[in-house]
């Protein structure tokens, strides 16, 4: 069906309303904030937790690459909602949600259809794979997977128009130790989006399900040219250099990223990125060839050794982390607690092996069936999953919403919590690793012959002589007493880049650490489970006349 007003239909794109962090009737969750970090990584590490939010990048997409007059809506309340809908006629609204804010879009539709009856009603997004979805919200039209194409097509535009990448900063309200942080916290990253969904297919996976399932993928852009152009305009636009790779195993695609690289060093780019990555892929590599593309980050799925996913074939992911490590690649270690092969009796193990490598950060995840996964599909059909649960409750974070062979329900969180504690408490906070990493990398590289190479590094070495060691500063003294080994090899640390970089950076650790250590300690005693931190609203219009 084609929109019979075409391009000339306004058009609303929105993520659901907030505030996020805290237990309501639509589905809010207080352990479910809207923070990657603060959610899923970083939520043990008290004030040292790692404070950040993200836009909507999917409804970013849609909106740049349709001609029609549309407004983004990202972060509203409730309230403001409804002032949009009703202070601009729109024809089209488009609500976008995952899997646990069916609640909240079951509402938006109840009010779209209140406020704007002469609009047309659209719902994407994973929630459009919850079981009767079509049942639950009050919508014309349900679009599951690409909505871009959707879009263009219901709007009479071409749909096979190359894709135009928005301009999109990674992070916003950036926050550390109860205080506000510079975007990218020093070093702003603006988000690429290359392609999505991966071909892996891992049963648990939903992105990879929603855009096809194993063996698909959609690619935004083939050609590393292609993605080059797109690097360039977000360097001239947002004076960003550093790339956060928003793609399910950018290193997957060794062509594509070679090509970039050929680039890279004819135009004399000294680009860093954060990439997703399977361990396979980054086998397909020499560290040479990852320190030369940029790789400062790789987001690595661990899951268990004993999992038997295709993306952990033969690989020793602890000899990995290391070795990315020792050449200042930071690894972002992910796990699932709850496999079908864990028990009472060996959880404990699984555990400690995950901790063991020691990441730059952790991510811990409870294996969950969401609805549009294989996972689903098959517990389904074997009767395992639970009634009881809400569609609000299956995020991973605090219970199963299955039965499990061996683990009871009521182990989950206390397992999970446990996993998130003992590698604070093991290997400490994340932003001290991440320094230990960035310092490795540094000595490794600061005067390589690739003057592109030397350039990135020479980046970071600012970073640690005009700041970092301050923070250093306060994490050692916050756990003298708590965790003395912790703060030792923090106080090392800071030693040592005081000894390399001079009187600046010991003026600054003296001056400025004991006002973190005192924010530290502030913000713990206030906010013992982490402040309650609710995003910016969004307003972006385009081809937009009052």
């Amino acid at each position: 069906m084609t929109h019979p007003k075409g391009t000339r239909a306004r058009v609303l794109l929105t993520s659901v309303f907030g505030p996020y962090t805290q237990d309501d009737e639509y589905g809010s969750r207080s352990i479910n904030p809207m923070e990657l970090y603060h959610n899923q990584v970083t939520r043990e590490q008290g004030p040292f937790s790692i404070r950040m939010s993200h836009r909507s990048w999917g409804i970013m997409l849609i909106q740049e690459n349709i001609s029609a007059p549309s407004t983004v809506l990202d972060f509203p309340t409730r309230e403001r909602f409804i002032k949009e809908i009703t202070a601009h006629e729109y024809d089209v609204i488009g609500i976008s949600g995952i899997v646990v804010n069916v609640g909240k879009v079951r509402e938006m539709c109840r009010l779209a259809r209140l406020h704007a009856p002469g609009a047309q009603v659209v719902v994407g997004g994973h929630v459009t794979a919850v079981p009767g979805i079509q049942t639950i919200v009050d919508a014309d039209h349900i679009v599951r997977g690409d909505g871009i194409s959707w879009f263009r097509a219901y709007l009479g535009e071409p749909a096979g128009e190359p894709i135009k990448h928005p301009m999109v900063p990674s992070s916003f309200g950036n926050r550390l130790m109860g205080l506000r942080g510079p975007r990218g916290m020093g070093n702003p990253a603006a988000t690429i989006i290359p392609s999505v969904g991966c071909p892996l297919g891992c049963n648990f996976c939903t992105t990879s399900a929603f855009f096809g399932g194993k063996g698909n993928f959609l690619n935004f852009y083939e050609r590393g040219e292609d993605l080059f152009r797109v690097m360039c305009e977000s360097e001239a636009k947002l004076g960003a250099s550093c790339f956060f790779m928003m793609d399910e195993n950018f290193l997957l695609y060794r062509k594509r990223a070679m090509e970039l690289l050929d680039l890279m060093k004819a135009h004399k780019k000294a680009w860093s990125m954060f990439v997703f990555s399977s361990a396979n892929a980054v086998a397909k590599y020499t560290m040479r060839e990852l320190v030369e593309l940029g790789v400062v980050w790789v987001w690595l799925g661990l899951e268990s050794p004993q999992s038997g996913y295709i993306k952990l074939h033969g690989a020793d992911t602890r000899a990995l982390t290391r070795e990315l490590q020792s050449h200042g690649i930071r690894v972002q270690g992910s796990t699932i607690i709850g496999l079908e092969h864990h028990t009472p009796e060996n959880i404990a193990a699984e555990i400690e092996h995950a901790v063991s490598h020691g990441a730059d950060c952790h991510q811990f995840m409870l294996y969950t069936p969401v609805p549009g996964s294989p996972l689903y599909t098959q517990m389904e059909s074997e009767g395992r999953l639970l009634t009881d649960v809400e569609l609000a409750d299956i995020h991973g974070q605090s219970t199963f919403n299955f039965r499990h062979a061996a683990l009871p329900a009521e182990s989950a969180k206390p397992l999970l919590d446990g996993a998130f504690r003992l590698d604070y408490e093991r290997n400490g906070p994340s932003m001290f690793r991440l320094m230990e990493t960035m310092m490795r990398g540094w000595r490794r590289y600061h005067d390589d012959p690739d003057p592109r190479v030397r350039a990135r590094f020479a980046i970071e070495g600012r970073q640690l002589a005009s700041g970092y060691g301050a923070a250093l500063y306060a994490m050692e003294r916050y756990l003298r007493r708590s965790n003395r080994e912790v703060s030792d090899r923090i106080r090392a640390l800071r030693l040592d880049i005081e000894s390399t970089f001079g009187t600046t950076a010991r003026l600054m650790d003296r001056v400025v650490g004991p006002v973190l250590h005192w924010a530290a300690r502030l913000d713990a005693r206030l906010f013992p489970h982490g402040r309650a931190l609710e995003p910016e609203t969004f307003v972006d219009r385009r081809n937009w006349s009052v």
